[in-house]
């Protein structure tokens, strides 16, 4: 692999970087003849009469179209990948629900064979809606390459680092950074070290975005500056391979003869990026009160409604708490979002028992959720002086669409069966006298 771990920075910037010298035509995007003898090819994101703010394509030339990397396409096992709509039955009724880490596999599994449906949630076909996935994998892709025609992946490593190579270049990411890979993207992930384990938002909508700031200005939340994108890099390598491909809900696979991930140089704003998670600048309460937790939205993808996600991830990173006569910690609430939890690093602090790094949580829509009783306590009890939250960093995945179990979700063993017994010790005081 003709590589470079350089990255370009600025969130929706369009782009341009060559492995070799004069790979870029200057003035047009298709010239008669390409140079080196590379092929130009378009990649859209967008319909193609989007307004131009909104329109997503680049362009790529590369050793070999795309046309010669797919050849007859066999249906591959689906294992415990799911797509929207998917109403699998199980015997697990409504309720807030956790579970613990997932183990890692004993046998090899690589990053797509480790992928597992928690929650799915409207429609891809209709490209509205999510699913979070969970991975868990102990082995390199080398001759295997994927690409999901459904959705955008947001991958958030948890355990170790993974080495993504993409047909635009190589990221590599550990705990505390995301990746977001878009919709049609070849890769393949390598591991940093024996295994690997974190989430996965599949976006079947509108493509991830920065969140409008309003009030809050130009500064604080995510920044563009801090948004990473891979310099070209490219394999020329012919040997037995296999293209994997999610398309329609469905896993198919077709044998090639070589890496598609052949692209000399690239131009454009549609391609994957990474973000350090710790580079956001978090804003809240400085007097009193508790805020929403929007004002911790990293990304969203907008819905038809105004002022709706249809995804938003949300952040809990390290912050200063500093609201008096305020019960810190969130509140007790019902809400149209539905609400998929995961912890990266450290504790969360309304569930400071039961909810540990790799677990996951999901508090569906108008169902009740907040602080355990010992959260509780300890929050209303405590001496409200300025406190550091350190070592933490936590995320949700956030949807106004209902979120839906899979059998898969249902059935783990890690799930936590009396998780809600955490609320049963909360007192009542009324009459306070």
């Amino acid at each position: 692999m003709h590589s470079k771990y350089q990255y370009m920075t600025g969130f929706g910037n369009s782009f341009e970087t060559e492995a070799i010298p004069n790979t870029l035509p200057q003035g047009q995007n298709s010239p008669q003849q390409c140079h080196h003898g590379l092929y130009a090819e378009q990649l859209s994101g967008s319909a193609f009469t989007m307004p131009q703010h909104a329109n997503e394509r680049s362009w790529l030339y590369r050793i070999r179209p795309s046309v010669q990397h797919v050849g007859d396409f066999k249906p591959e096992p689906q294992a415990d990948i799911r797509t929207a709509p998917c109403r699998e039955p199980h015997a697990l009724p409504i309720g807030a629900q956790r579970w613990d880490a997932c183990p890692l596999p004993q046998q090899a599994t690589s990053f797509v064979e480790g992928i597992h449906t928690m929650t799915t949630a409207g429609d891809s076909d209709t490209h509205s809606g999510m699913a979070t996935h969970i991975y868990a994998c102990n082995q390199s892709m080398e001759n295997d390459y994927f690409f999901n025609r459904d959705g955008e992946l947001l991958i958030v490593p948890e355990l170790n680092g993974i080495i993504i190579h993409t047909e635009f270049g190589i990221i590599e990411a550990t705990p505390g950074d995301i990746i977001v890979i878009p919709r049609g993207v070849i890769f393949k992930v390598r591991l940093s070290t024996d295994s690997a384990r974190g989430y996965i938002c599949e976006n079947y909508g509108a493509r991830f975005v920065l969140p409008d700031r309003g009030p809050i200005g130009a500064n604080c939340l995510a920044n563009p500056r801090d948004f990473k994108y891979p310099v070209a890099a490219f394999e020329d390598k012919e040997c037995p391979c296999r293209l994997l491909v999610k398309w329609g809900g469905d896993l198919w696979s077709c044998e090639i003869n070589h890496s598609p991930l052949d692209v000399v140089g690239w131009h454009g704003n549609y391609a994957p990026y990474k973000y350090d998670l710790r580079t956001f600048s978090p804003v809240g309460a400085i007097a009193f009160d508790h805020p929403d937790p929007s004002i911790f939205t990293v990304l969203t993808s907008q819905s038809e409604i105004p002022g709706t996600g249809n995804i938003d991830f949300v952040i809990f990173p390290e912050r200063w708490a500093v609201a008096e006569n305020t019960f810190r910690p969130p509140w007790y609430h019902r809400n149209i979002m539905s609400e998929f939890m995961g912890l990266i690093y450290g504790a969360y602090d309304a569930k400071e028992t039961g909810f540990t790094p790799g677990g996951m949580s999901l508090h569906n829509s108008m169902l009740p959720h907040g602080p355990d009783s010992d959260a509780y306590e300890k929050a209303s009890q405590a001496d409200l002086k300025p406190v550091k939250l350190t070592n933490t960093m936590a995320f949700m995945f956030e949807s106004y669409l209902l979120q839906r179990i899979t059998r898969y979700a249902a059935e783990l063993p890690s799930r936590q069966a009396n998780y809600t017994d955490c609320w049963q010790p909360l007192r009542k005081y009324f009459p306070n006298k």
